[in-house]
Formats: C-alpha cells, sequence, structure tokens
C-alpha cells in the first residue's frame, strides 16, 4: 500500500524485439493516464533490456540472476521477442520459455471474442457468438525442452523430442481450467486430446481430467481430438466457451481462435502462476512483426488487453473492467491500425483509449 492509500504495483516492463517496444511504451501510457484518472491505485514501471539487442552485445538475453530480478515485482509486461537474423528457438528457449517453465506459471490464459468493428472472417457470426476462454498447460507436455540430437552431419543423424506428462502438471491445469469455467455464465469446457494416437501421455490427460471433472458437477464438460476440435471452431463456435488442451495443441489453437475472432493483432495471453508464488507475465499473441516494426502502425490492442488482464490478476477488477471497454468501444467507433482496416497509428489508437478511459469515468 503506497503512503497516500492507494494500491502500489510495481510492473516489469519488458518489451523486447520487434514491435513490442512501440505496443508496450503505448500502453504504459495509458495505464498512467488511467491511474491520474481513478486515483485508486498507482503503477511503478522499470523497463528491462531482455531482448534480442542485448543477446548481440553480451550473449544472453537476461541476466543470470534474472528470475531472481523479475521476483521482485509484482507482474510483468511483455512485448515480443524474436528477430530474422536469430534463429527462433535460440530466441524462445532462452527469454520467454526461459521464463514460463522455471517460474511455473503452468496456466496461459488466452480470452478470445469477437470485438466491435472487428468482422470474423466467418459467414455469419455475429457479435457474440465468438466469446472463448483457451486455457494452454505451459510447463511441460511437448514444450518440456527434454530429447536431443545425435549422429550430427550423419545421413542417420537423428533428432528426439520428449512429451512430459506429470499427473501433477495435467491435474493442476485441469482444476484451473475447471476453475475458469465455473466463473463463467456458461459453465461449459471442452477437453483437447489426441489419446487416439498418444496411447500413454494424452490417456493420462484423459484420466485426470475425467477425474477432476468429478468434482465439478455444475460444469458441463466434453472431449474432443485436437483435429476435430479445429472444424468445430470454425463450423459451430458458438457451441464452445472454455476449452483447456496441451502446451502444442493449445499453442496452435488460440492463433486459429484469434484469426477467427478478427485478427492476431488483438489477441492477448497471460502466463499465470496460480499460487501466486511468482509474479505473472502478460503478452500479446502477435509476435514481434519485423515486417511493420518502427512504422507506428502496429495494432496496440492485443497489448491494451493484456494490460486489463493484468488488472484483473491484479485485483484491479473495476479498472480492468473500464480499460477493456474503452477498448472495445474505441474499436466499434472504427479508430483502429491498418490491420483491421482503419487509418489510425499505434498512438492514436492508444490515445483514443485513453480518452475513452476519461468519458467512461466522468473525469473532467
Amino acid at each position: 500500500m503506497a503512503s497516500n492509500g492507494m494500491r502500489k504495483y510495481k510492473i516489469a516492463s519488458i518489451p523486447a524485439d520487434g514491435i513490442g517496444p512501440e505496443v508496450v511504451n503505448a500502453t504504459i501510457d495509458v495505464l498512467k493516464s488511467m491511474q491520474q484518472i481513478l486515483k485508486t491505485f498507482e503503477m511503478e514501471f522499470t523497463e528491462l533490456d531482455w531482448g534480442t539487442e542485448r543477446y548481440k552485445k553480451t550473449g544472453e538475453y537476461m541476466p543470470k540472476d534474472g528470475l531472481d530480478i523479475l521476483r521482485k515485482f509484482d507482474a510483468g509486461l511483455f512485448g515480443a521477442v524474436g528477430a530474422p537474423d536469430v534463429p527462433d528457438h535460440i530466441s524462445l528457449w532462452n527469454l520467454l520459455l526461459a521464463i514460463r517453465g522455471p517460474m511455473q506459471l503452468y496456466a496461459n490464459v488466452r480470452p478470445v471474442k469477437s470485438l466491435p468493428n472487428v468482422p470474423s472472417p466467418l459467414r455469419g457470426v455475429k457479435e457474440g457468438d465468438i466469446d472463448w476462454v483457451l486455457v494452454r498447460e505451459n510447463s511441460e507436455g511437448e514444450y518440456c525442452g527434454q530429447g536431443g540430437r545425435t549422429h550430427r552431419g550423419q545421413p542417420w543423424e537423428a533428432a528426439t523430442e520428449l512429451s512430459i506428462f506429470t499427473r501433477v502438471g495435467i491435474e493442476r491445469i485441469m482444476r484451473f481450467a475447471f476453475d475458469v469455467a465455473r466463473s463463467r455464465p456458461r459453465k461449459l469446457l471442452t477437453v483437447v486430446t489426441k489419446s487416439n494416437a498418444m496411447r500413454n501421455g494424452m490417456v493420462l490427460w484423459d484420466e485426470v481430467a475425467a477425474e477432476v471433472a468429478r468434482d465439478y458437477p455444475d460444469v458441463t464438460c466434453d472431449k474432443m481430438l485436437v483435429d476435430a476440435m479445429t472444424v468445430r471452431m470454425v463450423v459451430n463456435p458458438k457451441s464452445l466457451d472454455t476449452i483447456v488442451g496441451t502446451n502444442l495443441h493449445m499453442d496452435i489453437m488460440s492463433d486459429l481462435a484469434a484469426a477467427l475472432g478478427g485478427s492476431i493483432g488483438i489477441a492477448a495471453s497471460s502466463n499465470l502462476d496460480p499460487t501466486r508464488k511468482n509474479p505473472s507475465l502478460f503478452e500479446p499473441v502477435h509476435g514481434s512483426a519485423f515486417d511493420i516494426t518502427g512504422k507506428g502502425i502496429a495494432n496496440p490492442v492485443a497489448t491494451l488487453w493484456c494490460a486489463s488482464e493484468m488488472l484483473n490478476w491484479l485485483g484491479e477488477k473495476e479498472a480492468a473492467q473500464t480499460l477493456l471497454r474503452a477498448v472495445e468501444e474505441t474499436c466499434s467507433k472504427g479508430i483502429c491500425t491498418p490491420d483491421l482496416g482503419g487509418k489510425s497509428s499505434t498512438k492514436q489508437v492508444a490515445g483514443a483509449v485513453a480518452s475513452h478511459i476519461k468519458d467512461l469515468t466522468g473525469a473532467a
């Protein structure tokens, strides 16, 4: 608590690469404006220079004590990682995955819904038809990092990629997903699997899901093979609400979901530690987008949505709702970046959102 009675939070800003600095800085401007308007909380932002430029200079994306540094904050706002001249597996494993796993940010949450004036590419989809929460297991599964390569350079060179599914890892993400489903009006959960072909890890996944379901009799639960699920998302989107799946399956499906919702430029995600032993990290899904870096036209909606999710996670629920409503209503006015068919810049969209927050709160 701050000395003036307002709730105070320390936020790590990690803009990183590409359009990351543009969307993160625009979002921080909105949050600073918002806290001046509401006068109920304060956020102190500290920018960390973790990213590809640091890697090129020092050989490290983040310092060796990076996790200890992060643990001093209440939350983190992340931009994007990746650069054309550095292989993706190097950038990802040395920054984002180096944070998610060790800090046990095991619940990746990606809300998707059709926003006003952001039409879905699906015919006949109306506003409200797509309103999903995708819950992704974020610490093990296909991205556990186990495996290796041998006989390098030989015709018989071999590479193995090992997926690890633990009972504790499955149970905790299932309980988290059931809790999310229970908190939503429809109380529906779809468990995504591939146990017809993956007869060990995914069978355990199904078994644990069925066990956990018994503790949530108020939640209607069904199971879908991942390939059939992609069809259902396209053909019958209204039948879905909360969806839970493995690290790889939901990584792919969440991008499909974002596209069906209208644009990956509006897709937000949260990397959560539900135990709250570690600070959670909030990041847009869109990536570094070097093709538009520096042009001032990057879509800030995803990062603004991330900020709303961050506020909600910190307990600032009213502020979170106000921010998301301001984003939605700004989009409804057609104030959008070019990827959504608009003509506004990153800063203009962020400025319009900040201005609309004033209108919503009646601030002078």
